[in-house]
């Protein structure tokens, strides 16, 4: 890996840096260590959770500054942020996430400091997402998202999708568009799994889960599931929408068991076990656990929002649609294909992880970015450190 980076000290700011952060966590985890692999310094800097000091291992050896948030949890405001970022020293400050305090902190740190400032919007400017709550996007927009906008030097976009949403919110039609990177790959699958089906995301209204429910009750019902077929949901998410989603599954079937939240060893026990991922979701920017699933071996059952086509195109993956009746064929489909067509499937998702979306490849090109911006930030007098 090249040494792009050596010296450099490259922030991570994200609403959270612990498992509450859900996908742009694990994201953050993953570019973290891209960065040291190029040589790099990344300083991870989040607002403060009830989970922060327990999951701040997955940044090792780096440490999480945290800083603690005042008043309504929803805005994220810290007041020690702005001053945190200051006295970290770094050469280009990359935020992760919106519509939260960070934002503003990060657009203040840039026009103090003068050097490079990113942010990763994490499919955050999806129509789904901007269609709900208008009102707090509103003042969100009006307070502080469209100077940070302004102010960073540039925007990522994870898909060529998601630089269409920016462009449209946010008036730039400049992004950088990288895709999240993947895990190595596991060992390929040489004999074919059982029948099970996994869902492992967060708890949530877009994430469609009750479409899900319905149809794996329909093949229960008919009798039309293999024997020995389960579906296993682990996920997390607030308290009201883990609530309602417990309430229909006291009505769905034994074969489905909600294992809660799901991480570390755990995880990739239940990713190497999955004979299919499932995810049908009505948004997402670029789902970490779709690319983890990949890597495992198990290909998926997803909806054109997960924004992956290239695993349709390889056929590690199969559009599952987001209503029940498309939600129920696609799994009898997939609950029934012959042994060889999911061994090929399997070996299809383990190529794009390994060739695609392997780490070592979407380094390179944030080492590259992120040099970029630096040099070219320090070449007007304004950029990188001078320690």
């Amino acid at each position: 890996m090249t040494d792009l980076l050596h010296g450099r000290r490259i922030g991570l700011l994200t609403a959270s840096a612990s498992r509450l952060g859900g996908g742009v966590f694990e994201a953050v985890v993953v570019q973290a260590d891209m960065i040291r692999a190029a040589g790099g310094e990344p300083v991870i800097i989040a607002l403060d959770d009830a989970h922060t000091a327990e999951d701040a291992h997955r940044f090792a050896p780096s440490s999480v500054l945290s800083s603690k948030v005042v008043g309504v949890p929803q805005i994220g405001f810290a007041p020690g942020l702005v001053q945190q970022l200051l006295d970290a020293e770094l050469d280009c400050l990359h935020l992760h996430g919106i519509w939260m305090y960070p934002s503003r902190a990060g657009a203040v740190w840039a026009r103090k400091t003068g050097r490079p400032y990113l942010i990763s919007p994490h499919g955050m400017l999806d129509p789904w997402i901007t269609a709900r709550g208008r009102w707090k996007k509103a003042l969100a927009r009006a307070g502080y998202e469209r100077d940070s906008w302004r102010t960073a030097s540039v925007l990522h976009a994870l898909t060529e999708r998601e630089a269409k949403d920016i462009a449209r919110e946010a008036g730039r039609a400049d992004s950088l568009v990288i895709p999240n990177a993947g895990p190595d790959c596991s060992g390929q699958p040489l004999v074919p799994r059982e029948p099970r089906v996994l869902f492992i995301s967060r708890i949530h209204p877009k994430k469609n889960l009750s479409p899900l429910l319905a149809a794996w009750g329909d093949l229960a019902a008919a009798g039309a599931l293999p024997p020995g077929a389960v579906l296993t949901i682990a996920g997390w998410g607030d308290p009201g929408d883990v609530a309602a989603f417990e309430a229909e599954l006291a009505q769905a079937p034994d074969s489905i068991r909600f294992i809660g939240p799901c991480f570390g060893a755990a995880k990739a026990e239940e990713l190497a076990r999955a004979r299919f991922l499932i995810l049908p979701s009505l948004s997402e920017g670029l789902p970490m656990t779709i690319l983890e699933a990949w890597a495992a071996g198990a290909p998926t059952l997803m909806t054109t929002e997960c924004n992956l086509p290239e695993g349709f195109a390889a056929g590690a993956a199969m559009d599952c649609g987001m209503t029940r009746e498309t939600i129920r064929d696609a799994l009898a489909h997939a609950l029934t294909m012959p042994d060889t067509e999911w061994l090929d499937m399997a070996g299809a998702a383990q190529t794009l992880a390994a060739e695609v979306f392997s780490a070592p490849r979407i380094a390179a090109r944030w080492a590259e970015a992120y040099a970029e911006l630096i040099t070219a930030a320090s070449e007007t007098g304004s950029g990188g450190n001078s320690r």
